[in-house]
């Protein structure tokens, strides 16, 4: 019997947000574990963790995150993860100029996707079960300095999940345009903000709840 895909947010902060603890998730499958990215006030509870993922080696909190993770015997970094039932690929996306990455998160129970920070919607994220996405900015993207990539908008990242047939869409790395956003009492046309410590389920031939 398939065991429940449940994935605990950490935190739905961007950097330094005033209001919420780092971005980063908890993945329980049977009895593997698996953290990615988070940081100080959104570190995983107590427990062995088969690896801690990251999606971008050269964040600014890396230091932090290596100090967390050698805690619990581990180096945070990005790759693939094969746990039995539980499959989790690296793959590219398009946010800066140095590689970074999110994640396919495969398991009996169905399909989901760490990919909390990008430029452009990843095209692997079609028809995942459940996404946790960018919501750096609200209405419009945040362009880094020297054109070499961003942060997309919940606007956009809402309008290309739909499209990409995403089928629940949280917002998990929720930075300051958002956070006046929600002080304004709107919400995304499509997909909903992400609260820390919420764990979210996928069981077997069934939506995400």
């Amino acid at each position: 019997m398939a065991s429940r895909l449940r994935l605990t947010l950490l935190g739905v902060g961007a950097m330094a947000s005033p209001r919420f603890a780092p971005a980063g998730l908890l993945v329980v499958c049977g009895r593997h574990r698996v953290a990615f990215d988070g940081g100080p006030g959104a570190e995983p509870p107590e427990g062995r963790l088969d690896a801690w993922l990251v999606t971008d080696e050269h964040a600014e909190l890396r230091s932090a995150l290596r100090c967390l993770a050698t805690e619990r015997g581990l180096v945070p970094h990005m790759a693939d993860a094969d746990l039995g039932e539980l499959r989790i690929r690296a793959l590219p996306v398009a946010h800066t100029s140095h590689p970074t990455c999110g994640y396919r998160i495969e398991a009996e129970p169905g399909t989901a996707v760490w990919a909390p920070e990008f430029w452009t919607f990843p095209a692997w994220a079609a028809d995942a079960d459940l996404m946790f996405a960018e919501a750096s900015g609200w209405d419009r993207p945040i362009r880094f300095r020297g054109g070499v990539g961003g942060h997309a908008p919940v606007r956009d990242v809402g309008a290309e999940a739909a499209r990409s047939r995403v089928g629940r869409l949280v917002y998990a790395h929720i930075g300051r345009p958002c956070l006046r956003a929600m002080d304004a009492g709107l919400t995304p046309e499509y997909g909903e903000w992400g609260r820390e410590g919420h764990t979210y389920l996928l069981f077997p031939n069934r939506r995400a709840r």
